[in-house]
């Protein structure tokens, strides 16, 4: 797949995703919309080939995640609390989290706000949040912990509903039939 027909897929079918994705880091849509512009433009100049839509698009995401870091970085002498646009996304595919949450991400320093939003929003395993960020698995870890303990200071305990399915194995029936 040639690069200019990878790009074009990407941003039709990929972008609100990315977007949202990148206003779930940042907190603010305009700063999101950026952050995928650039993430887009350096991705594309490099005329990179990707053997899939979903390659791409992993790729444009960790650049995201990347810049959104480096901002971060810049930033970190600055002590604001970016105040989130509602609603997200116009025509976003993608839940709308409630607006307690999104304050709450916005509340937590940039490597865990982008472990946790990797990890439980965007349902990455640890060893994908730690490619896409380019830190060690032992490092989001400790960012998730840390990241959601903050959250969960902030927003209460969260009810934990989990279905239990009972499994029979043939170990178990092994055992019964001693």
């Amino acid at each position: 797949m040639a690069w200019e027909s990878t790009l074009t897929s990407v941003a039709a079918q990929r972008y609100p995703r990315v977007l949202a994705f990148a206003v779930l880091l940042a907190g603010s849509r305009a700063v999101a919309e950026d952050l995928v512009q650039e993430a887009f433009v350096s991705t594309f100049t490099a005329k990179a080939r990707f053997a899939s839509v979903d390659q791409a698009e992993a790729y444009v995401r960790r650049a995201v995640a990347t810049r959104f870091l480096d901002q971060a970085r810049r930033r970190t002498k600055e002590a604001d609390v970016v105040r989130l646009e509602a609603p997200l996304l116009q025509h976003a595919p993608e839940p709308v989290f409630a607006p307690e949450l999104r304050e709450a991400l916005a509340a937590l320093p940039p490597r865990e706000r982008a472990c946790v939003v990797l990890r439980h929003l965007e349902g990455m395993s640890t060893r994908e949040t730690a490619q896409a960020l380019g830190l060690s698995e032992g490092s989001v870890k400790r960012y998730l912990s840390d990241g959601l303990a903050a959250l969960a200071a902030r927003l209460g305990p969260v009810e934990k509903t989990v279905e239990r399915i009972p499994v029979e194995t043939r170990r178990k029936e092994a055992r019964r039939d001693r």
